[in-house]
């Protein structure tokens, strides 16, 4: 049967081998002046390999910012982009550079940041000379001035868009116009306007409080766009135009989500104008300016699968170019439902090509694909905080140059004991480069902890990272051992060992007398508790098991030594639990050490003031973290390698088990 997402499309004067995009994102993966190094290029190049026939380049600057992004303001700059266009040609894939301006005013920013780092050398030249006054009053120049760009910053994030002149919207329209010429001059196939940003705040009656023409009235408020795509389309004629259109959603409470964009019927009455402006694609997208990218990539449970589709839809009906989708849409088969619906006519897989960049590749082959956990623990954390993105299940991410799955020398028989992730990885990879790969586990299913992990609230969709083991090693030829623990005889059988034996929840480091006290991981099995249950550590494991607790109609308590809980959970993830646990009633005891416990009274101590705490409950929950297994190597003659949870000081989240898992098995 033919996929109608491997059907080719025409938009504007390009045609597409097929329907899966590549969206634009943050990756971190440029140089920092901006442009295409090796890892940036390193990353589309596989992307076009794994068969994705439309990759865009999020947050490229028309003007030199300070922001860490690509960048295009100067003529110096096409050959890196000429490169990347031509490679990603040679396997048919479409090149489109995302533009966007900020909503600050770049040069006069510029200009402060410039002036700080010019007072920054005087003092330090000021210092080696042994001028001492001069450094001084350098010095202070430098801190007052960077002070000034970071105030004058924040002022424009928050006003720009309303007392930008005319003369500096002109000069905006036409640094992007610049920007795609020479864009076009580098080969590259389209160009997305950003719908975000600026001008999705000069879109947005809830950004733009303009007088003048540019601001008041749906017409007004769309002026400033499409006079941008005016310009774009004057000044690189032989180029498709994109727009990312920016729709502020309505949550499940009623509230909006975003602001920096257009409500659902001026989405679609701005989507008809764009058609006659002359774009080609259309790509409806979650509107930014929330200050939680969350709300414009949700995690995992959040909102519904392709949560945006529905306006989509809606906009596809109104006009006679192509729309793309984006947002949750994890599956093939889900992409698939949506062409085969007539509700778009393009799929955005943004971290899902993360996960996995074969996706196309694997569709026409028909192979099994790692699918997406929406977990945004890899990619979204990253992006916020200024790391170069990857996905927890992809080892290769930002390293495709260097880091690839590399054909045995010889073959080799490959024993993994444990069946956890980091087990499962070391056997797909393994089995993967050609050895024979046998799998032991104890318990009754593979997937370990992960089973855990996906009990508490909006937690179920982690069970995917099973389901893609559970499919592919069968086909690689893993054979696998359930209820089985091999003795040092049968391992000696084999060349390599990897073991992978995870961890278990660790004792309580206190005295505990006659008191009822669980592990964090018998509740998440099912453990039947009830009444107040106090937790004992806010970790990850701790905070998640708390809510589930909640959710149960338990009155929960927390303990936690540090200062807050939760200091790993992502920080788009992190408001969902803050709700839940303020609709719970859930109490916080940080900066709070526990003694000892006796009949089921907590005794423990302030660490910031020294006062005593006591807290009594029903049930005491013992979630101070997981200690690694150790595995016997006693009589064992083969080689051993350790994976996961039990090969360091430190027990692994899923990410680091991941690599551990591949590298492991990619260096037999």
């Amino acid at each position: 049967m033919n996929k109608k997402i491997l059907e080719p499309i025409k938009v504007g004067n390009m045609t597409l081998k097929n329907r899966i995009m590549f969206p634009p994102l943050t990756t971190g993966y440029e140089e920092r002046d901006g442009s295409i190094g090796a890892r940036s290029f390193a990353f589309y190049e596989r992307l076009a390999k794994g068969g994705v026939s439309y990759i865009v380049i999020g947050d490229v600057a028309p003007v030199r910012t300070a922001s860490p992004t690509p960048m295009l303001y100067d003529d110096s700059q096409i050959p890196a982009f000429q490169k990347l266009a031509d490679a990603l040609h040679t396997y048919d894939s479409r090149l489109a550079l995302q533009i966007f301006h900020p909503e600050y005013d770049v040069p006069g920013v510029g200009k402060l940041i410039m002036a700080a780092g010019m007072a920054r050398k005087a003092a330090a030249e000021a210092q080696a000379a042994g001028n001492e006054e001069e450094y001084k009053k350098q010095a202070e120049q430098a801190e007052k001035t960077t002070k000034d760009a970071y105030a004058k910053l924040r002022h424009d994030m928050q006003h720009f868009v309303d007392e930008a002149s005319v003369e500096q919207l002109a000069q905006i329209r036409e640094s992007i116009a610049q920007c795609a010429a020479r864009a076009q001059k580098a080969g590259v196939d389209a160009v997305e306007v950003h719908g975000d940003r600026l001008l999705g705040s000069m879109c947005s009656k809830m950004l733009n409080h303009r007088t003048d023409e540019y601001g008041g009235s749906f017409e007004n408020r769309t002026r400033f766009a499409l006079e941008v795509v005016a310009a774009i389309r004057k000044a690189a004629p032989d180029m498709a135009v994109e727009y990312k259109l920016p729709l502020i959603t309505v949550n499940s409470d009623g509230t909006l989500r975003g602001k920096g964009g257009l409500e659902e019927e001026e989405v679609v009455a701005f989507a008809k104008l764009l058609e006659e402006a002359g774009v080609d694609l259309i790509q409806v997208a979650q509107a930014n300016h929330t200050g939680n990218m969350g709300d414009t990539i949700p995690p995992m449970g959040d909102v519904p699968y392709s949560w945006t589709l529905p306006v989509a839809k809606r906009v596809k009906n109104a006009v006679n170019i192509p729309v793309a989708t984006v947002g949750r849409v994890i599956t093939v088969e889900a992409g698939e439902q949506i062409l085969e619906d007539g509700a778009a006519d393009m799929i955005g897989y943004g971290r899902s090509l993360l996960a996995d960049p074969d996706i196309a590749a694997k569709t026409a082959a028909g192979e099994c694909i790692r699918e997406c956990l929406n977990c945004n623990k890899g990619c979204v954390d990253a992006i916020q905080n200024r790391r170069y993105i990857s996905c927890v299940l992809n080892a290769e991410n930002g390293d495709e140059e260097t880091i690839y799955i590399k054909p045995a020398d010889s073959v080799k028989k490959v024993a993994v004991i444990g069946a956890g992730i980091a087990g499962l990885e070391a056997a797909r990879v393994a089995a993967k480069r050609g050895h024979k790969v046998v799998l032991f586990e104890k318990e009754d299913k593979i997937g370990g902890q992960i089973h855990l992990a996906a009990v508490p609230p909006r937690k179920s969709e982690i069970l995917r990272a099973v389901t893609y083991y559970e499919k592919i090693l069968p086909v690689l030829g893993v054979e696998l051992r359930l209820h089985t623990i091999p003795d040092a005889q049968e391992l000696n059988q084999y060349d390599v060992v990897i073991a992978a034996v995870g961890a278990h929840n660790m004792e309580l480091p206190m005295p505990a007398e006659n008191s009822h006290v669980v592990s964090s991981w018998d509740v998440l099995n099912g453990a039947d508790v009830s009444g107040t249950c106090v937790v004992l550590g806010g970790g990850l494991v701790g905070t998640e098991t708390a809510e589930y607790l909640a959710e149960k109609g338990n009155k929960v308590i927390i303990v936690e030594m540090l200062d807050k809980i939760a200091a790993g959970e992502s920080a788009t993830v992190m408001p969902l639990i803050t709700k839940d646990f303020e609709a719970h009633g859930v109490e916080q005891h940080v900066n709070t050490k526990v003694k000892e416990i006796r009949d089921n009274v907590i005794y423990a101590v302030h660490t910031k003031d020294g006062t005593e705490v006591t807290i009594s409950a029903d049930t005491i929950v013992n979630a101070l973290g997981s200690k690694k297994n150790v595995f016997d190597e006693s009589g064992i003659t083969a080689q051993i390698t350790y994976v996961g949870d039990c090969s360091g000081e430190h027990t692994a989240d899923i990410a680091a088990a991941v690599r551990s898992g591949y590298h492991a098995a990619n260096g037999i």
